[in-house]
């Protein structure tokens, strides 16, 4: 299987259905793009070039999968935590080891606890917590340990830029990062009801439970839009 991605704002989308993207990985990075990464990368040349290099990018934000329709390219979103956890199901068949890295010290002790409840076989031979200055012993660790699929929360660019450096350690390994995965798999935070995520409005339940997440969103989210459909014009 190649990969066959369309461009957007200049970064490179990946056009896999799930269950092919699910397939198609087995080591390096993998990026589950928002509209706020792509803004944060067309400000921060390193940023776009971790993007650029990723083994796989994923439309994780309903924004990206909008922007792309726009452009004229039918690729359907892949919701990140829902493709991490597939992947992690995946690993813990094959016999394959995981490290989880990120969140609040109880909220990923709880998450190993409901993963290693609810996924038979899984091996998690690392995790810690995403409250870390100097990365030097989390990269020593993982070097030690040789996890076959890492897993980290710690929020963009953060996640990204870790993960780019490990997989230069690691070039075995596949690492993708989750964002607040940890936090509903430790029971912290809810999903959305399913009728939310089916008309792609699990952005609004979410900012209506975490009003903090409004900044976060806009105007990031409509000048987003615009900037695509001047890219559709354009061609810039």
């Amino acid at each position: 299987m190649e990969r066959n991605p369309v461009k957007i704002q200049n970064l490179n989308v990946d056009t896999f259905t799930f269950d092919e993207a699910v397939d198609y990985i087995e080591k390096g990075q993998v990026v589950t793009i928002n509209p706020e990464m792509i803004d944060y990368a067309s400000k921060h040349p390193d940023f776009a070039n971790i993007l650029k290099e990723a083994e796989l990018v994923i439309p994780d934000g309903v924004g990206v999968q909008l922007g792309l329709k726009i452009l004229g390219h039918n690729v359907k979103r892949i919701a990140g935590i829902e493709f991490a956890r597939k992947i992690v199901e995946k690993n813990a068949a094959d016999g394959k080891t995981i490290a989880l890295i990120g969140a609040k010290p109880h909220v990923i002790e709880k998450a190993v606890e409901n993963l290693k409840k609810e996924i038979s076989g899984i091996n998690i031979v690392y995790y810690h917590d995403g409250y870390f200055k100097d990365d030097t012993e989390i990269l020593n660790q993982l070097q030690l340990k040789k996890p076959h699929l890492v897993l980290t929360a710690l929020g963009a660019p953060k996640q990204e830029e870790f993960n780019y450096k490990a997989k230069k350690l690691l070039p075995e390994s596949l690492f993708i990062g989750v964002g607040g995965s940890f936090d509903v798999w430790a029971g912290e935070v809810e999903r959305a009801p399913e009728i939310y995520q089916k008309l792609w409005l699990e952005w609004l339940y979410r900012t209506v439970k975490e009003p903090k997440r409004f900044k976060r969103i806009f105007p990031t989210l409509p000048l987003f839009v615009l900037k695509v459909l001047k890219e559709k014009i354009t061609g810039v």
